[in-house]
């Protein structure tokens, strides 16, 4: 017994060394050579849920760091990503990266959300939520990051008003209606860690939520009730995304 303690602890030691490379490595804006796979979530209380960058705390992009080829490059990547998974929004955690930096986008002829019109092409930096309307919507959300899990019914706020930065580094105000603000806040609750299943209570399969909503038996961006789980539950409007995760540890 003695003799496997020196052993042991060696392999502790490694094993902390790899998860610290891995953590700063997460953080970073380098490419990795093989791309970007989109992180899954993990369901609370099991394995590996804890070094999942879905679930880690993100850190701001610097002054440094912006206008810069690598910020580009990586947010090009991102981009990338999103359109290959015909995902209407993507956050930098999907794709293994803790860094605060999301992205918008529903195209005229998405197959998935036409009926909700178009959104532009926007990418937030260090982006945080300055006001919020009392009244919310219902939206039956999936995620690039729940592939093959059922779709969740949750609330977001009819409107925002964000304040963010450009890959310039120029400060940008805002607010979002409509389906724009449901993106936005959807990649708002990665960067506060997790996903639409973490927060919702009502869970159909794509096809049987299709033909409910087709038969109009459920509620579709309707006023949601005060029951209705909120997506981005917990947040304080006008605090940064690093104030959050230091407030619910």
């Amino acid at each position: 017994m003695p003799g496997n303690i020196v052993p042991y602890a060696i392999i502790i030691l490694v094993a902390l060394i790899q998860l610290s490379c891995a953590s700063r490595y997460s953080s970073t804006l380098s490419i990795p050579e093989h791309g970007f796979d989109v992180v899954q979530h993990i369901p609370k209380g099991n394995i590996g849920r804890d070094t999942n960058t879905l679930y880690m705390s993100p850190r701001r992009i610097r002054s440094d760091e912006f206008n810069t080829p690598e910020l580009y490059t990586y947010i090009d990547s991102m981009y990338a990503v999103m359109l290959r998974h015909a995902g209407v929004g993507i956050a930098s955690n999907q794709i293994g990266k803790s860094l605060q930096i999301f992205i918008i986008e529903a195209k005229p002829d998405n197959p998935r959300y036409k009926v909700l019109g178009p959104v532009p092409k926007q990418v937030f930096i260090n982006p945080r939520i300055t006001g919020a309307s009392e009244s919310r919507k219902n939206f039956w959300h999936g995620c690039l990051s729940a592939h093959g899990e059922k779709r969740g019914n949750v609330a977001t706020y009819e409107w925002i008003e964000y304040e963010s930065q450009n890959p310039q580094g120029e400060i940008q105000k805002g607010r979002l209606e409509g389906f724009a603000s449901v993106i936005f806040q959807h990649e708002f609750r990665h960067l506060m860690g997790g996903t639409y299943l973490d927060r919702a209570r009502h869970l159909l399969s794509k096809e049987e939520l299709d033909l409910k909503i087709d038969a109009q038996e459920l509620p579709f961006f309707n006023i949601a009730s005060d029951t209705l789980p909120l997506l981005i539950q917990g947040y304080k409007t006008g605090e940064t995304i690093e104030s959050y995760h230091t407030r619910k540890k």
